[in-house]
C-alpha cells in the first residue's frame, strides 16, 4: 500500500499545462496543486477558464487537490474587500476544479500587537465564512514575510481559527532559522497535508533530504500522523512566476539543472526514495 499520494506544483517542470500533465503522467503522478497555468496565475483564470481546465485535465486523469493561491500575500494595510473578493473567485475555480483544499498565507507587513493579531483573524475569519459549507479547506502555509512565518504565530492562529487548516513547509520554516522538528511537534494537530521543499542554513533550496530541514525525520512524523498527501515544490530551478512568488528574490534557487523538467523529475526521484526508506 502506498504511504502517500504524490501531487506536484507542475508549474515548476513546465509553465504550459501541456508539460505539466507530461510531466505528471511521466512521473506516474495524478494529483496536482494549481498554481501557474500557461502562464497565468490560478487566482486570475475565469470560470470558463477553470472549466475548460478541469474538462482537460480530467480527460488525462489528473485531480487536482488543492489550489495553490496567493491568497493573503498582500499587506496588511490594503483593503479587506479586495482580497475577501479575490478569495471568492479563488472559491469560485476551486469549486468547479473539486479541489479539496485551498492554500492561503497570513499577510504581509503586519506586527505583534494584538490589534494587528485581531485584523489578521477578523479577514481570515471571512474567508473562512466565506467557504462554510463549500466542502474546501482553507490551508495556511508558513511562509518567510508573513504573520505565520514562525511556528509559534502560526499555533496561535490555528488556535484562534480552529477552523483554519495548514500546509507544513520544511524549507520555508528553515528559512525563518527554525528547527522543523520542533515546529511540526508544536503545530501537527492542525496540519492536512505538506509541501516538500528542502533548504540548508544559508537559505538555498536543495533537492528534498539534503538541507536541515529534516525530510527524512519528518516523512514518518507525516505519515503516523494521517497526512495522506504531499504536494512537491521542489524550487531547483528558476520558472516563470516564481520571482512574484519570491518577492524578487530567486538567489536561493539552484540552476545546476539543464532545464526545469530535469530539475523537476530529479525531485520526484529523490522525494520517492526517501519515502522507500520510511
Amino acid at each position: 500500500m502506498e504511504k502517500f499520494r504524490l501531487c506536484a506544483f507542475a508549474d515548476e517542470a513546465d509553465k504550459m499545462i501541456s508539460g505539466q500533465i507530461a510531466a505528471l503522467q511521466g512521473n506516474s503522478m495524478k494529483l496536482i496543486e494549481l498554481r501557474g497555468i500557461d502562464g497565468k496565475n490560478v487566482a486570475d483564470l475565469t470560470a470558463d477558464e477553470a472549466k475548460a481546465l478541469k474538462n482537460r485535465l480530467d480527460s488525462e486523469g489528473i485531480t487536482v487537490w488543492s489550489i495553490g493561491s496567493p491568497i493573503g500575500k498582500v499587506d496588511i494595510t490594503s483593503p479587506a474587500q479586495d482580497e475577501l473578493d479575490r478569495f471568492k473567485r479563488v472559491l469560485e475555480t476551486a469549486n468547479i476544479c473539486g479541489a479539496e483544499n485551498i492554500r492561503m498565507f497570513s499577510f504581509y507587513k503586519t506586527d505583534s500587537s494584538q490589534a494587528c493579531f485581531d485584523e489578521i483573524c477578523r479577514r481570515l475569519d471571512d474567508m473562512i465564512s466565506a467557504a462554510r459549507g463549500s466542502g474546501v479547506d482553507l490551508c495556511h502555509e508558513n511562509e518567510k514575510g508573513i504573520y505565520g512565518d514562525i511556528a509559534e504565530r502560526c499555533y496561535k492562529l490555528h488556535t484562534a481559527l480552529p477552523a483554519f487548516k495548514g500546509v507544513f513547509d520544511p524549507a520555508n520554516f528553515v528559512q525563518c532559522e527554525e528547527d522543523t522538528l520542533v515546529a511540526w511537534e508544536l503545530l501537527k494537530p492542525f496540519m492536512k497535508y505538506a509541501h516538500i521543499k528542502d533548504a540548508k542554513a544559508d537559505g538555498k533550496v536543495v533537492p528534498p533530504g539534503d538541507g536541515i530541514g529534516h525530510l527524512p525525520e519528518l516523512l514518518p512524523r507525516f505519515y503516523e500522523s494521517g497526512i495522506k498527501v504531499l504536494t512537491l515544490e521542489p524550487h531547483l530551478k528558476s520558472f516563470v512566476g516564481l520571482a512574484a512568488l519570491e518577492g524578487g528574490d530567486t538567489q536561493h534557487v539552484g540552476s545546476s539543472f539543464k532545464n526545469n523538467r530535469e530539475a523537476f523529475d530529479f525531485a520526484v526521484n529523490t522525494l520517492k526514495s526517501l519515502i522507500e526508506k520510511i
